[in-house]
């Protein structure tokens, strides 16, 4: 596979191996897939680039995992995602790109639901559930962010070219294109991953626990590119664990303890009030029955 590039029948193979990669590992849910579920953004009206989430309520065995959660936030932003474990939070993500059926409510991106607001969202998981030897180079990885857009019979044009050169420079991997992903570090694990939801041209990106297991530069990097991509118009969610940190890196926070204890404004919600109502309090979630995701299983 190393060396392959998006064109004709290379393009075909390559689909179809992806497409048999993630139905193996059981993530397959109306065609989506936690990292290959995107497509071409189109343009929207500015007042139209919001997130809405309304009475949203996943179960497992008729459980609530989250319960009952209604919030909405702006594209442009950086969202601390906080809570304890357990709390609900990956099975949110989930929710929010259609991997989880909703025992009620809905979710709405630009003015648009279902599938097509799936579309325009990006889930990168917990680093440790990924397999990192799937042979596959970082520029693959991110060409790979084009694949849906192309469908089956199109080639890779100039455009496509150009915007996964974009990414690769954004994301700072011009230099790193080539390497097996297997030799990157941690953080330019998650920049990798990043670096193919650009290309994908999402507008939401939803990162769980990113920070986890960096390094201190690898933090400081992850942080910059998080910035970058906010200031860039795009929705950036963020579960995160190390609560110090919060006021420096996010300018929003929504609390979640399987019920939504407050969202906002970082210097309006971020207060020791909350983080007691939050993590001090009894986890209301059935998370225990949340299906478990082997470590190392989810191809890139």
């Amino acid at each position: 596979m190393a060396g392959w590039r998006c064109d004709g029948k290379k393009l075909q193979k390559y689909k179809v191996i992806a497409n048999l990669l993630h139905q193996g590992n059981n993530l397959q849910l109306n065609g989506f897939h936690p990292v290959l579920s995107l497509s071409v953004v189109t343009s929207f009206p500015p007042a139209q680039h919001v997130l809405r989430v309304h009475d949203l309520t996943v179960s497992y065995k008729r459980i609530p995992a989250v319960h009952h959660v209604s919030l909405e936030l702006k594209c442009g932003s950086a969202v601390a995602l906080l809570g304890p474990n357990g709390a609900g939070k990956t099975s949110f993500f989930k929710a929010l790109v259609g991997l989880v059926p909703l025992e009620s409510g809905w979710i709405e991106l630009h003015g648009k639901n279902g599938r097509s607001a799936f579309a325009h969202i990006a889930y990168l998981p917990q680093r440790s559930t990924v397999d990192w030897d799937f042979p596959i180079t970082v520029r693959e990885l991110v060409e790979m962010g084009r694949y849906q857009a192309l469908g089956w019979h199109k080639r890779f044009e100039a455009e496509d070219r150009r915007q996964v050169e974009h990414a690769l420079e954004t994301m700072d991997f011009k230099d790193l294109a080539e390497r097996q992903i297997s030799a990157l570090s941690g953080g330019q694990q998650q920049r990798a991953f990043l670096a193919r939801s650009l290309a994908q041209n999402a507008h939401v990106f939803l990162l769980d626990e990113p920070f986890a297991g960096l390094d201190k530069l690898a933090q400081e990097l992850l942080a910059e590119a998080i910035k970058t991509l906010a200031g860039r118009g795009n929705l950036v969610i963020v579960s995160h664990h190390d609560l110090r940190s919060v006021p420096g890196l996010f300018d929003k926070v929504i609390f979640l303890n399987g019920e939504l204890v407050a969202y906002g404004d970082v210097h309006d919600v971020f207060t020791q009030e909350n983080i007691a109502r939050t993590f001090h309090t009894h986890v209301f979630s059935g998370l225990a029955h949340e299906p478990r995701i082997p470590a190392g299983t989810v191809p890139p």
